[in-house]
């Protein structure tokens, strides 16, 4: 069973901070007050990055949510009420965030997204000046300062008060930095493709960048309205993209959540290929090329061990990390790795990026299917999978498992009966109300008794 949460935190997540918009803590209120203390924290770290600045620079980006108006303006005021300044880039991918943050030479970026959550949701998460999301202490700083009143004094006044600004080609930098992800001289004419934009971020970067490359396009739920976002659509509902493919007679889905920083895909039979079959797709084509750096794959407890025994059959491994595309980026880099990602769609695809980028990762398994001549069932079917077993309830309350006996009692008792031959992890979600549960072993009948058991535990001792 899985470790329990920090429950110390009052604000920061496993992904940034995040609620419903308009109540604690996510209202303009504490959003201007984490702008401040971002500022604040920036300030102190030396020479600002950008050489046409004397002062710190920090871009905000958002996705399609009603609520992002509200927020973005508050962290601008809070951000320049501080003496930095504010670059605001509209609402463009989570990854494009990170990425114009880089190539503007920013001191930080903030994204206004609460990624695969339903439109009253939003969140507030941050990127350092390398693309690269805040490391605990600085997130656990700025936390600190936005509860301790210490900066309520430093008020700059006249012309030492931050400016704001709109650039209107972050979309076009974005576009051209995903594009040379893809080899050059390569195009997709020929190649019929469906995508699900989710009514998020990506309604115009993906359809744009796929129809450069050559590519015929049926694109569905690309007319964000503020409310729409996720509804329906996008990663959390495949059914979407394989009515569209079915419908089409595409070769290749694409489905995005609203943010896009994940990706699932669809084959050309309507078949859902998730994050776990597209990273042994990579794993496998990196082997094959001598691009898998120290043929290591990165991935969470939640993906399927079949991804282990498929890396160990081909000559690599699998490095395992906690639950979050955070966790999977800090064993990367720390271990110097270039693919992992979430069987939920995160994937990280270091050569070309520093964070979950969908697109890209779309990218690269359009290229292996282009290079290979192989259709994507073809491909998918590298991994052989052990079946899963899991749920996903909502909680009143977010208890120490400890306290919770006849639930620990089930568990033990699954984990007895798997004999070292499966695995029971049990974890409540750091973005949501949550609790979410998941049985692997070798008989689905199994295992599935075994999560209907838990999980009726669990909704009798902190359902919602």
């Amino acid at each position: 069973m899985s470790s329990q949460p920090d429950h110390s935190r009052k604000l920061f997540g496993t992904d940034g901070v995040r609620g419903v918009a308009n109540l604690e803590p996510v209202t303009a209120e504490t959003a201007l007050k984490l702008g401040r203390a971002a500022a604040h924290v920036l300030s102190q770290r030396g020479t600002p990055r950008a050489s046409n600045s004397s002062r710190p620079t920090i871009v905000i980006g958002k996705d399609t949510r009603l609520s992002g108006y509200m927020l973005e303006n508050a962290l601008a005021a809070g951000v320049m009420s501080l003496g930095a300044n504010v670059i605001f880039i509209g609402p463009l991918p989570t990854p494009g965030v990170a990425y114009i943050t880089r190539s503007l030479r920013a001191d930080a970026g903030i994204v206004l997204s609460a990624s695969h959550n339903p439109y009253e949701d939003n969140g507030i998460k941050f990127f350092r000046h390398d693309g690269y999301k805040l490391d605990d202490a600085v997130e656990r700083r700025i936390e600190q300062l936005v509860f301790s009143g210490e900066i309520e004094s430093v008020r700059p006044i006249a012309g030492e008060i931050g400016r704001a600004k709109r650039i209107d080609d972050a979309l076009g930098r974005y576009v051209e930095f995903a594009k040379a992800s893809f080899p050059k001289g390569m195009t997709l004419e020929g190649m019929h493709l469906a995508v699900d934009c989710a009514n998020g971020a990506a309604y115009k970067s993906t359809p744009c960048v796929l129809r450069e490359l050559g590519a015929k396009l049926t694109v569905a739920h690309d007319s964000p309205d503020g409310r729409n976002i996720n509804t329906d659509c996008g990663s959390t509902h495949p059914e979407a993209i394989s009515r569209l493919m079915r419908s089409s007679g595409a070769s290749f889905g694409i489905s995005h959540d609203g943010d896009a920083d994940r990706v699932i895909l669809c084959d050309e039979t309507g078949e859902i290929v998730d994050g776990d079959e597209i990273l042994a797709i990579a794993a496998l084509d990196a082997i094959r090329r001598g691009t898998l750096s120290k043929n290591t794959l990165v991935a969470t407890v939640m993906s399927n061990f079949g991804l282990d025994e498929t890396l160990r059959a081909n000559g690599g491994r699998v490095l395992r990390t906690g639950v979050g595309d955070r966790y999977v980026i800090e064993a990367m880099v720390r271990e110097n790795l270039n693919i992992g990602g979430e069987q939920s769609g995160h994937m990280i695809f270091r050569d070309f990026g520093t964070t979950g980028d969908g697109l890209v990762a779309a990218l690269q398994i359009v290229r292996i299917v282009a290079e290979t001549g192989r259709s994507l069932s073809e491909l998918k079917r590298c991994l052989s999978k052990f079946p899963q077993a899991q749920r996903n309830l909502k909680v009143n309350r977010k208890p120490p498992f400890t306290e919770l006996p006849q639930v620990t009692s089930l568990v033990k008792t699954a984990e007895e009966e798997l004999n070292g031959k499966g695995r029971v992890l049990l974890r409540y979600s750091g973005t949501e109300p949550k609790v979410r549960l998941l049985i692997e072993g070798p008989d689905m009948a199994q295992i599935d008794a075994h999560a209907d058991r838990i999980a009726e535990a669990l909704q009798t001792a902190i359902g919602a």
